[in-house]
């Protein structure tokens, strides 16, 4: 069964990094183009804006290159079957924020080529972001003494948890001294 899951996520790890291939070829082309038909001028090396896309490819080259060696699937070379299926590219944390600034650089790059330089402004999303999760995670509950979570409002007694429907039942019935809860409490 495990073997299982890791070709799962094999699977999808090689439809990310496809995605990944795919979305670097796409976005190269889709901010050239309207730079050589429309504004040659902004692929002149002596222009802000040239310099600014050249700069831009550093991170997304990088991230790329980073999430596909991480993601790619190692096999046997001899019988081809699964070593490793990789990390899985599809978990929340670093990785998520390595493909958001990946498709905010593509953006930016594609709308910067159609719209004109100022679209580059959005790339001041990416230290926002991080200012904020920085603030919200780690200075603000040292400087002011609280934690980065805010505590669990409960309308009844702090002692009872949220329960599901048929904990509700169970509760119900040894409320009322039903013979069949107390023998599955007694089990326990």
């Amino acid at each position: 069964m495990a073997n299982a899951s890791a070709k799962r996520i094999a699977q999808q790890n090689a439809e990310a990094v496809k995605n990944l291939r795919l979305g670097m070829i796409l976005s190269a082309v889709l901010s050239l183009l309207p730079r050589i038909l429309f504004r040659r001028g902004s692929l002149s090396p002596k222009t802000f804006g040239f310099w600014i896309y050249v700069l831009s490819l550093i991170p997304s080259i990088f991230l790329s290159r980073y999430l596909e060696r991480i993601g790619s699937p190692r096999r046997d070379p001899t019988t081809g079957t699964l070593i490793s299926a990789g990390e899985d590219l599809g978990r929340p944390g670093i990785i998520e924020w390595c493909f958001d600034v990946v498709y905010i650089t593509w953006a930016c790059q594609i709308g910067s080529g159609i719209f004109g330089q100022w679209f580059w402004w959005l790339y001041l999303v990416i230290p926002l972001y991080a200012t904020y999760k920085l603030w919200s995670g780690v200075i603000s509950p040292l400087l002011l003494g609280r934690s980065a979570a805010p505590p669990a409002e409960d309308n009844n007694t702090g002692t009872q948890e949220p329960t599901s429907k048929r904990q509700e039942k169970l509760r119900k019935r040894a409320d009322r001294g039903d013979a069949r809860v107390r023998v599955q409490s007694a089990k326990r």
